[in-house]
């Protein structure tokens, strides 16, 4: 890959480089140039991330995809699969990383920096299967008040906490009284 700044700066912003957030670079840059997106300002992009590695941390710098602006999810599927979606067009596009047997040339996973170089150099056909898909739009962020937990008295909000009788408690406060559902 030529000399990109971008990658400079996800590298500063995560901290080193390596294979993890060489797969979430690619992966990310190839979901804006699909979409023909920018970088989200608040929350017309949608990323949705299967794995929770250091490439996500190229994901949402590049996307500007974050749990804040509640643009970004995450599905605990241990995957290196990533599906980004436009709110205003519906249009998704799924980007899988492929099989290791199927990544042709790819140097071997003990050396780290000839792998990440080749995550970074190889043709997207040969890292990734992509495809466009359909995803059911999340709602868009809501902005809660909060309520005062009656034990710990912190703030939390009102859909994450639990009655107790008269008293409102947050989730830990709710565990920690034996309260059995949570969810």
């Amino acid at each position: 890959m030529k000399d990109d700044s971008a990658l400079d700066e996800v590298v500063r912003f995560h901290g080193h480089l390596c294979p993890g957030l060489a797969i979430g670079f690619r992966a990310a840059k190839l979901a804006l140039e699909r979409l023909g997106a920018q970088r989200s300002k608040d929350e017309e992009l949608i990323a949705v991330v299967e794995n929770d590695s250091c490439s996500v941390d190229a994901v949402q710098y590049l996307t500007g995809c974050t749990f804040g602006k509640g643009n970004f999810f995450f599905k605990d599927h241990g995957k290196q699969v990533f599906t980004f979606a436009l709110r205003s067009s519906g249009r998704a596009v799924r980007i899988a990383l492929k099989r290791r047997d199927l990544r042709q040339g790819e140097p071997s996973v003990d050396d780290r920096e000839a792998r990440t170089r080749w995550l970074l150099d190889a043709p997207v056909g040969q890292l990734f299967d992509i495809r466009e898909t359909e995803m059911p739009m999340p709602a868009e962020a809501v902005i809660r008040k909060s309520v005062v937990c009656d034990r710990c008295g912190e703030e939390a909000m009102p859909c994450r906490t639990k009655k107790d009788g008269s008293r409102t408690l947050c989730i830990p406060c709710a565990r920690e009284a034996g309260l059995a559902s949570l969810e």
